[in-house]
């Protein structure tokens, strides 16, 4: 008993309780409800089987009948455009940002903490502000659009199905890009000055440098910046419930907003848990280059 309980404290056997109580944790808050999702997109769901488990198994109808729908190719398309298109505003802005901020200017630091405010916010609240923003009888954007000579008369940006989604996007590139600019500082700092300088010595310019050290030692910091940031925005719901409401007209609206209102407002769950499942893919590639971009900083 004492060389169990000396184990258990000090050995094999206090490393395995320290993995398996966290193990643990998120078997039954993640993974019993992942399960669940998944054995529900393969069955025949309805309000009055919902809240059994043993329901009718349709294999993979789901699948095949959400496919079938008319309005499913177009929404999957806004989903890759909205991810794609915020991950490359975010990315860019908040590259430059850090950048900017790396040099240490007078005031920098209070500037920067101006930046992180988007990032404390909750969604909903960014979403209210950005319907406001983007409201097209009284918005701050149409204003200065107007003012700058860029247009002559208002974009409805919630209502037109022209520029719905568009709108939705900048308000999530707003929100993401303080994310990307922290991140990307900390791999900027990593950076040894003396690498710099010698290539001053040698005589590279600004953008050789930039080029040849910046982005070689920061490429783990943007892979794993670029995966979270496609996970996080496949995860983006409270700005297309604030904003648009996923119109009009299907325009602006994306897988992860189309699965809960299927759910909730359409109450065919086996569809809404058919689409979570196909999102679970795209996050599980993304988590995949995550792992790879930072093992070999594990590893030390």
């Amino acid at each position: 008993m004492k060389g169990r309980w000396s184990s258990i404290v000090d050995g094999k056997g206090f490393d395995i309780a320290l993995v398996a109580l966290p193990l643990t944790f998120m078997l039954a808050l993640s993974g019993v409800p992942l399960i669940y999702n998944v054995l529900m997109s393969l069955q025949q769901v309805d309000l009055f089987s919902l809240g059994t488990f043993w329901r009718p198994f349709v294999g993979f109808k789901n699948y095949s009948e959400l496919f079938a729908q008319q309005e499913t190719w177009p929404i999957l398309a806004n989903t890759a455009i909205f991810v794609a298109a915020s991950i490359v505003g975010q990315f860019l802005i908040g590259f430059g940002l850090a950048l900017m901020f790396s040099t240490n200017f007078p005031g920098a630091s209070w500037l920067r903490g101006l930046f992180l405010v988007s990032w404390v916010m909750p969604g909903l609240v960014v979403g209210a502000i950005w319907s406001w923003i983007l409201s097209g009888d009284f918005g701050v954007l149409n204003y200065l659009l107007r003012e700058s000579g860029l247009i002559n008369g208002n974009i409805f940006w919630r209502s037109d199905p022209n520029y719905s989604l568009l709108g939705v996007i900048i308000a999530n590139i707003w929100l993401g890009i303080s994310f990307n600019m922290i991140l990307l500082s900390v791999g900027l700092s990593a950076i040894p000055a003396d690498l710099y300088e010698a290539a001053e010595l040698d005589g590279a310019n600004a953008w050789q440098r930039f080029w040849t050290i910046t982005l070689p030692m920061m490429r783990s910091s943007i892979g794993a910046v670029i995966a979270l940031g496609i996970i996080l925005t496949l995860q983006q719901f409270d700005l297309f419930a604030a904003i648009t409401s996923g119109g009009p007209n299907d325009s602006s609206n994306v897988a992860q907003y189309w699965a809960w209102e299927l759910s909730f407002r359409q109450y065919d769950f086996a569809k809404g848990a058919t689409i979570s499942v196909i999102m679970i893919v795209f996050v599980m590639v993304a988590a995949f280059v995550y792992v790879r971009s930072t093992r070999h900083e594990i590893r030390g």
